[in-house]
């Protein structure tokens, strides 16, 4: 077995340490040793001779008073005289130990604590994280502070000690934004979407004048969130155009994230300014300025099927709002009667909800899969049912604990609907 510095580092100073208080143990013997027939001093000895001379002024001054005879005084004299003798007490000085306990406790106290730190837990996470520290530390410091853009061949023959030393590297340097930054590039390349943004959301936090931090924090939670931007998300592009008011990446998130909120005009607003900005610019811009004439075509089409939408007002019983969480997630569908996949269904923070009540429009731009709309399903004529639930997991699938209302049928002309949530699920 290969001996690796950081283990070895670790079990010398374990060694020393144990053997120090091992000594610490045996330095009350040792001095005993050499401190025999030594009488131990008794620290109660001042107090009672303090005490004897007061009370035998007492005695006198009570004497002098007539308070007590000569008769009582003697025997009352006597008496602490020998409580006096009696605290003048030598204790025998302490045995010391042979050599064989001296050795016993030298070798059992390094022994007994490295069987408590074994045997306490599993310590092999520990040592595989220090091998990898030992093998690909200095690749994964290299790779975080940008000196190298790729590791070695041989540094990701085991990409699991990478990441390891990759993550033990930044929260050893949890000040510095840049390898936040670089540490949500391995998450996104492993798709591990949530980690790569917290990972952001800390870089973000350590570096909020940083534009390429914000608008790619920005930009990972607005596709994570299905293209929705959420408060966080806003409160961050706006940041970003308050400072550079022309940053072409932020105005296209507001654009994009307002047609998905149905802000149809905020939408258009931004694709102006986008459009200002890029014809502003000297030379060709001609695909640029096409992909914004597609975007305002789709934003039309969605705008469109909008119109068609359907709109849910949720309002949640009384008795149950205390059972709401901060954390909980509102959905709301619109499915078949008889059953199967929705035809229109929204995932919505339980902030949405004002004052216990919800408003909510449910269009084709909702739809599940592109082919099983609302349009299509009343054209079918297929009975539809708006149902609203409160999940305390976020799981699509309702679960014990949530809060649910009985489906509403609504007929092939009816384009608004009431929803009350009024029961919890068994």
């Amino acid at each position: 077995m290969t001996v690796f510095p950081t283990l070895g580092l670790f079990f010398s100073l374990s060694l020393l340490v144990a053997l120090l208080l091992a000594v610490i143990v045996l330095v009350p013997w040792l001095r005993a040793s050499r401190q025999k027939n030594v009488a131990v001093d008794n620290q109660l000895l001042d107090l009672n001779v303090a005490v004897f001379r007061e009370r035998l002024a007492e005695l006198a001054t009570d004497k002098d008073n007539g308070t007590i005879d000569t008769a009582h005084y003697e025997q009352q004299k006597l008496e602490l005289e020998r409580q006096l003798l009696d605290a003048q007490k030598q204790v025998a000085p302490m045995v010391a130990p042979s050599v064989k306990s001296r050795l016993i406790i030298i070798v059992w106290v390094p022994v007994l604590a490295f069987m408590a730190y074994f045997l306490i837990s599993d310590r092999t996470p520990v040592f595989e994280l220090w091998q990898a520290e030992d093998k690909v530390g200095q690749v994964a410091d290299d790779l975080l502070t940008g000196k190298i853009d790729q590791p070695p061949a041989w540094a990701i023959e085991n990409g699991q000690q990478l990441i390891s030393a990759m993550q033990t590297n930044v929260y050893r340097h949890a000040d510095d934004p840049d390898r936040w930054m670089r540490l949500s590039e391995l998450f996104l390349s492993l798709e591990a979407t949530d980690s790569a943004i917290e990972s952001l959301s800390r870089a973000y936090r350590l570096s909020p004048d940083n534009e390429e931090i914000a608008t790619t924090y920005a930009q990972i939670s607005f596709f994570a969130n299905q293209g929705q931007i959420d408060a966080n998300s806003r409160r961050v592009l706006e940041g970003v155009l308050a400072k550079n008011p022309q940053h072409e990446g932020a105005q296209m998130l507001m654009a994009m994230g307002e047609a998905r909120a149905n802000n149809f005009a905020q939408a258009r607003g931004w694709i102006a300014r986008l459009r200002e900005s890029i014809a502003a610019k000297p030379g060709d811009h001609s695909q640029a300025l096409d992909s914004l004439d597609t975007l305002s075509a789709n934003i039309d089409t969605q705008e469109q099927q909008a119109s068609q939408g359907i709109d849910v007002t949720v309002h949640i019983n009384s008795s149950l709002l205390p059972l709401v969480k901060a954390d909980d997630v509102l959905f709301v569908a619109i499915r078949d009667v008889a059953g199967g996949p929705p035809y229109a269904a929204k995932r919505l923070p339980i902030s949405s909800i004002k004052q216990g009540k919800a408003e909510v429009r449910l269009s084709d731009l909702d739809a599940m899969m592109p082919g099983r709309t609302i349009h299509r399903a009343r054209a079918d004529k297929v009975q539809l049912a708006v149902v609203a639930r409160i999940s305390h997991s976020g799981n699509a699938v309702a679960e014990s604990g949530d809060l649910s209302g009985n489906p509403v049928v609504i007929g092939a002309d009816v384009n608004a609907v009431n929803v009350e949530i009024n029961q919890q699920v068994p």
